[in-house]
């Protein structure tokens, strides 16, 4: 099992739910033998606590690394912050820098305000936007994070939260008066949205949406959105901390036709650097200032530096361009495979933000199968691949020559009882509490 795992029990003893992201949990994965922790990372190069290289093929940083790990240019940047103090009583001019160039980049913007992480971000987006507008109630699809805002949305129905990414959540800590605040509709489904603006008219205060994630927007979807957004002067935020810079330089809605009146940035625009970003309309955004919104570490320079480095490498490298390319050879290269061994499979994702889906009785099962002969075979893997820049074709190639090699045996595997195959336990999906 490793050091990795023997690390991984002594944390589960000491550290509520073993780690501080759900998504890097082990049993998310492989219980009982995923590496879990690493020594060094370097391009898309994984060693684990016994030295053992791996390539990561599944999330990359779950998702903040599109560069690559540890990039040349924005370490280099980063340490010269560090020398020059990462913190002072005074302010760092890069933020002042970071927000021009932003609003540079988002025209229909005039204000930025920052923070370290994509889910603090979008509660100060929703917290910016309820203040503009005076409104409580919040209409929400999609994945936005871990705090009370969102999460109250289960405090009506245990399940509203179910098809928005995780499955299981409990709103436990969260206040009960804030029962009936959020409430949720469904990506690209147009009716659900208006009848529930016209069921709640004027209480609601916020619409927030990722702008794209498994597919396209409809027409329709998004023109309705704005059309009663605006029409009701209802403030209309995008949450672009997964998908921003992956399919352009900046938000993912500008390829998409939609103006927001805010959007939250996140995890890629600083390539593994704690960074966040909130940008807006100008009659909105001054709106914080009529609110309590302030941190300490929300002003060190770190983050401002390796966002301006990430992006400056953004513009010199089209990395979106390759980002593109190296996703969709992995996704048409699951469906080949998975039509060569007649395996059922759904794959979804924009090119730059894959998975598939195994169409089985038991598709944790062969998930969990897929990750353990993968993981054999020298590659971090799940059912989902994140693409970096620093992924070239003949890791692509050697991950596709070793999903052709396991998907065989998943095959075979199926025509008897595939938890045979199994060396472990099951992985997890969802949120589940650890034993």
């Amino acid at each position: 099992m490793g050091r990795g795992q023997d690390l991984y029990k002594k944390a589960k003893k000491i550290i509520p739910g073993g780690t501080q992201l759900l998504s890097k949990r082990p049993e998310m994965f492989l219980p009982d033998f995923w590496p879990a922790y690493y020594s060094k990372a370097k391009g898309c190069k994984v060693w684990d606590l016994d030295g053992k290289k791996y390539t990561d093929m599944s999330y990359m940083g779950i998702g903040a690394n599109i560069l690559g790990y540890a990039n040349e240019k924005v370490n280099q940047a980063v340490k010269k912050a560090i020398e020059q103090s990462n913190m002072c009583t005074l302010n760092a001019p890069e933020e002042v820098e970071l927000a021009q160039l932003l609003i540079n980049l988002h025209p229909w913007a005039q204000m930025a305000r920052f923070a370290r992480s994509g889910g603090e971000a979008m509660a100060i987006a929703v917290r910016i936007a309820r203040a503009a507008t005076g409104k409580d109630k919040v209409l929400f699809c999609g994945y936005h994070g871990w705090h009370d805002w969102y999460l109250a949305a289960n405090l009506a129905d245990n399940k509203a939260l179910d098809g928005q990414l995780l499955p299981g959540l409990e709103p436990k800590g969260v206040p009960r008066g804030l029962r009936g605040t959020a409430i949720p509709f469904i990506y690209n489904d147009t009716e659900c949205f208006l009848k529930l603006i016209k069921k709640y008219s004027d209480e609601v205060g916020v619409v927030v949406m990722e702008p794209i994630r498994n597919f396209k927007p409809n027409k329709d979807f998004i023109s309705a959105i704005r059309s009663e957004t605006r029409k009701r002067k209802i403030v209309l935020i995008v949450d672009e901390v997964t998908a921003g810079w992956r399919l352009n330089l900046g938000g993912a809605h500008l390829t998409l036709g939609i103006e927001p009146d805010i959007a939250v940035f996140g995890k890629g625009m600083s390539n593994g650097y704690p960074m966040g970003a909130i940008i807006g309309k100008a009659k909105i955004m001054n709106k914080a200032q009529e609110s309590f919104i302030s941190s300490t570490y929300w002003t060190e320079r770190i983050g401002p530096v390796a966002a301006l480095a990430t992006i400056k490498e953004f513009k010199r490298l089209s990395v979106q361009k390759k980002l593109i390319t190296t996703g969709k050879m992995v996704q048409e290269g699951w469906a080949r495979l998975a039509k060569k061994h007649s395996l059922e499979i759904k794959v979804e994702g924009i090119y730059p933000l894959g998975h598939f889906t195994f169409i089985s009785k038991e598709p944790l099962v062969l998930k969990t199968l897929f990750t353990q002969e993968m993981l054999k075979k020298g590659f971090l893997a799940s059912t989902a691949f994140y693409a970096s820049y620093a992924h070239n074709k003949s890791d692509v190639k050697r991950y596709l020559q070793a999903t052709d090699e396991v998907f065989e045996k998943i095959a075979k595997a199926q025509k008897s009882d595939p938890k045979k195959y199994l060396d472990g336990e099951i992985c997890h999906s969802g949120f589940a509490r650890l034993a």
